[in-house]
């Protein structure tokens, strides 16, 4: 099982905004970004308080 497609992407984007709408796809976008930038500030933290632990 490899990276998805062209043709996989454009209908995992396009049953979104059905969902979602087409204004909404930015907030969601946004938020998103926000987590994912959470989610490494907290990895690199974990790393640092593992190496301490050490």
């Amino acid at each position: 099982m490899g990276m998805p497609g062209v043709q996989e992407l454009l209908v995992v984007l396009v049953i979104v905004i059905l969902l979602f709408g087409a204004k909404k796809i930015p907030d969601l976008a946004r938020g998103m970004g926000r987590g994912l930038g959470e989610f490494k500030k907290g990895k690199i933290e974990g790393e640092s308080t593992e190496k301490e632990d050490n």
